[in-house]
């Protein structure tokens, strides 16, 4: 099977997106992201997937290298005709002024983008924002970071999947491929005639002078963790993958239990029947959510703050177990309070327990 025959196979069997769903590409440049470019074009083309656009984001990190990265990118979607959405963002000034971390402030500006972008291509196609996809290029080699990350520092319910094939409107179709059949991809295309794009040194793809510097946390994984796993495993990105995929599915049927008791126990606040919840409001954990498994309690809490944060959110462990200790023994904790992260308070009564934001939290407590 070719690599755009095993990408359709994936989109299909994991029903990430059809005809009707228009797909927003994120494309920095690398050789991920632009074969995932070539391939999107193909499948839009047999009709697999919905009208097309691209999205790069200039983090105007690494000065002409970025600017260059841009470029290359206006040329590819120019030669595939794909409709471009160019965004910069000063990212140094950014973690000067919040203190934050580079990846975390990158990746944040990155998806609020793909956010707008998506918004867009929705309207344009006619279609609901609902039915609209972004299309990211991680591949087994980023799960397999994003694994050994998670064991070094941590994680929550399901972590050790490492990443899932749908989150929300973001998908992930290459996750069944590795980094060097994609490049072998790219290079099978040079060689057969096919379209391709070069940069000015003749490159089919821009490489990132930053994947070298050990002091960011996923290129310390890839040049030191990863190589020495593959010393003792040369075959470690298949087995793990496989590894991974069974866990997954474990982990796809505690989900479908907690997704029964978040039915049940979760009102969100607002909410009237018949419409969408409004998330950004917040929501109660009833009374009855303290009976539950802590398995599934977890698991429950963990989506709600997902869906309040929103998808591109990090949920913290801690936030996590702060609302888990608005409940003991089963019952909530009457006059618990706590604060999590964006700023959302947790409080409890003999009701339950209230998720909502802070500004909400005061102007109750002021009446």
């Amino acid at each position: 099977m070719n690599i755009l025959d095993r990408v359709k196979n994936t989109l299909v069997q994991r029903q990430l997106a059809g005809p009707e769903n228009p797909v927003l590409l994120m494309v920095s440049g690398g050789s991920d992201s632009t074969a995932l470019a070539y391939l999107a074009a193909d499948l839009r083309k047999q009709g697999v997937v919905g009208p097309l656009a691209m999205l790069h984001m200039n983090h105007q990190l690494r000065g002409a290298d970025s600017d260059a990265d841009e470029a290359f990118v206006v040329q590819l979607a120019e030669a595939l005709e794909i409709p471009l959405f160019i965004a910069q963002a000063d990212i140094v000034a950014l973690v000067e002024e919040e203190k934050g971390n580079v990846e975390a402030i990158a990746r944040r500006e990155r998806y609020a983008c793909a956010s707008d972008a998506l918004e867009s291509l929705c309207n344009h196609a006619g279609v609901s924002f609902e039915q609209g996809r972004v299309f990211t290029a991680h591949t087994q080699d980023d799960r397999v970071e994003a694994f050994y990350m998670r064991s070094i520092v941590g994680t929550g319910p399901g972590g050790f999947r490492s990443m899932t094939y749908q989150t929300g409107c973001l998908c992930r179709p290459l996750m069944d491929l590795n980094r060097q059949q994609l490049r072998d991809y790219l290079m099978v295309r040079r060689d057969s005639k096919q379209l391709i794009c070069f940069d000015p040194a003749g490159n089919m793809w821009r490489e990132d002078s930053s994947n070298e510097c050990v002091d960011y946390f996923r290129n310390f994984v890839r040049s030191e963790i990863v190589p020495k796993a593959k010393e003792r495993n040369p075959k470690l990105t298949e087995t793990l993958c496989r590894t991974m995929n069974l866990i997954a599915d474990e982990d796809d049927y505690l989900a479908q239990q907690a997704n029964e008791l978040r039915k049940q126990s979760v009102q969100w606040t607002s909410s009237l029947p018949g419409r969408l919840p409004e998330y950004d409001a917040g929501c109660t954990l009833l009374p009855s959510f303290g009976q539950a498994s802590p398995v599934l309690q977890r698991r429950v809490v963990h989506t709600v703050l997902q869906d309040i944060l929103g998808y591109d959110a990090r949920i913290e462990t801690a936030s996590v177990q702060a609302v888990l200790d608005a409940f003991a023994n089963g019952t909530p904790v009457s006059g618990y309070v706590g604060n999590i992260q964006g700023n959302l308070a947790v409080s409890s009564n003999k009701h339950g327990a209230l998720i909502e934001p802070m500004a909400a939290f005061r102007a109750r407590r002021k009446k």
